[in-house]
């Protein structure tokens, strides 16, 4: 990432013109490809920066090694496709992302806790919709923070520049709890934030495939392409804008997996794509062992032990069915959003001159859940020829533990080991008040009974008194 530049698209959405655009900036640039990267933005290798300046003039860029923006990741590629909180539809995630009218420095996160696509937690400010239409959970993890904190209250959809334009200059404070960033944010902006009345569910689901093409509804179809090097050809992209753009699509859609998806192409133009396809001898439907991987960009060494691996998954008929996996160096800074990461250790100052054979850690996630957040390091300083019959063992030990959870918890329903948890809603607009959390927007603190707060309390949605709140019991 020292090396490329960085074309920012926010949430990963762009029309078939503005890709063009972009492709033939790159073009004057002398460069034949161009890679996409795990925050859904577009990269180049480094050229002159005048040039480069001067030719993509509509478009932000970000320099090698710079901190002047960071691109902002949505779900909005996985929308109308896997599975999706009701209310969030496509729009919605437009309207969110059209509040940016500067680029935000931290990294942010616009994610369906339903999908499984694009992580939810990988960025600093991590944006999550809950059940409440047009209300997110809302987790930080600054820089300097040791680990992920949940905000204590619901955002509301039209704050969410409001609160990340905030947090940036709430940074130079050095905030070291959430309590304090609520309180400051709280003080600096008025917000329509409600109150956080469950915690965050977040179900599971095996990755999905996102290659090839696919029915979308009744009358038409999305394409998901992917090239295993991440060198996406000019000549070619641009070709497909121009088919995009006779066949009125308005969208291309960036994953974090360095692949893209076009939604909506016409039943009768479904023909024309896949001769299309044929034509510039473009392969789809590449097996899962090859597709659910994340590597860094322009790495050949990450790709040609990838290869090897899947090659020997292959030879031995090994599945991998809902496992993703990625590799990167033990440096690395960020974080991990696959099942598996097979991480290279670095080689100590002292030895750079030896010619020492590189080692790896095998971490996995727990439950092989990215979104637990949780890694659990299964060896430590194993050689390359090794890595294969560990990951064999860690497939294996997936599959055994696959749905074991859930089947838990049916069996505890099963014999009537419910939880039972009262809470107070309001009859007009059905906000709840949980004794648990408390009401941050009125600054009650967590486990405040109802029956302690002051008469004068009131909804915070609706305004509607206390005595129009009645007794509910929840049964988990």
């Amino acid at each position: 990432m020292d090396t490329l530049y960085k074309v920012i698209v926010n949430g990963g959405v762009l029309s078939p013109s503005e890709l063009k655009y972009i492709c033939e900036s790159a073009e004057q640039l002398g460069l034949k490809t161009i890679h996409f990267g795990s925050r859904q933005d577009i990269l180049f290798p480094k050229v002159n920066t005048i040039l480069a300046s001067n030719t993509f003039e509509k478009l932000q860029i970000i320099t090698p090694k710079s901190y002047d923006g960071e691109n902002i990741i949505s779900s909005y590629v996985s929308s109308d496709l896997f599975p999706a909180t009701s209310w969030l539809t496509s729009d919605r995630y437009l309207y969110v992302l059209e509040q940016f009218r500067q680029q935000p420095k931290l990294k942010v996160n616009i994610t369906d806790p339903k999908q499984r696509l694009v992580p939810l937690f990988t960025g600093h400010i991590n944006f999550i919709a809950s059940e409440h239409e047009d209300y997110w959970y809302l987790y930080i993890r600054l820089p300097d923070w040791e680990k992920i904190e949940m905000y204590p209250a619901l955002i509301y959809s039209w704050d969410i520049d409001k609160i990340v334009r905030t947090i940036e200059v709430i940074l130079k404070e050095e905030p070291e709890t959430i309590e304090t960033l609520f309180e400051l944010v709280n003080d600096a902006i008025q917000t329509n934030n409600r109150t956080v009345d469950k915690p965050l569910e977040i179900p599971f689901y095996p990755f999905p495939y996102y290659e090839g093409m696919n029915r979308m509804g009744v009358d038409k179809y999305w394409l998901g392409l992917y090239w295993r090097n991440n060198k996406y050809d000019l000549t070619f992209l641009k070709a497909m804008c121009d088919l995009c753009a006779e066949g009125k699509i308005g969208k291309i859609s960036i994953t974090p997996w360095k692949s893209f998806i076009v939604k909506g192409i016409p039943l009768h133009s479904k023909l024309k794509w896949e001769k299309f396809l044929g034509k510039n001898g473009i392969n789809v439907r590449h097996s899962m062992l090859e597709l659910n991987w994340h590597l860094p960009v322009a790495d050949k060494e990450a790709l040609k032990l990838k290869k090897y691996l899947v090659s020997i998954f292959d030879k031995n008929d090994i599945s991998t069915y809902g496992l993703t996996f990625g590799i990167t160096n033990y440096a690395r800074k960020g974080y991990y959003f696959t099942s598996i990461v097979i991480e290279k250790n670095e080689q100590p100052e002292a030895l750079q001159a030896v010619n020492f054979k590189p080692t790896y850690n095998l971490l996995y996630a727990k439950n092989f859940d990215p979104n637990t957040r949780e890694y659990i390091i299964h060896v430590q300083d194993v050689d390359k020829t090794e890595l294969p019959s560990l990951l064999t063992e860690l497939s294996q030990l997936y599959f055994e533990e696959l749905g074991t959870e859930k089947e838990v918890v049916k069996s505890k329903e099963n014999i009537k080991d419910r939880v039972e948890e009262e809470v107070y809603q309001c009859k007009d607009c059905l906000t709840v008040y949980n004794e648990f959390y408390g009401d941050t927007t009125q600054n009650i603190p967590p486990n405040t009974p109802f029956k302690d707060l002051s008469e004068d309390y009131v909804c915070s949605l609706c305004e509607a008194s206390k005595s129009n709140f009645e007794k509910k019991v929840l049964v988990k």
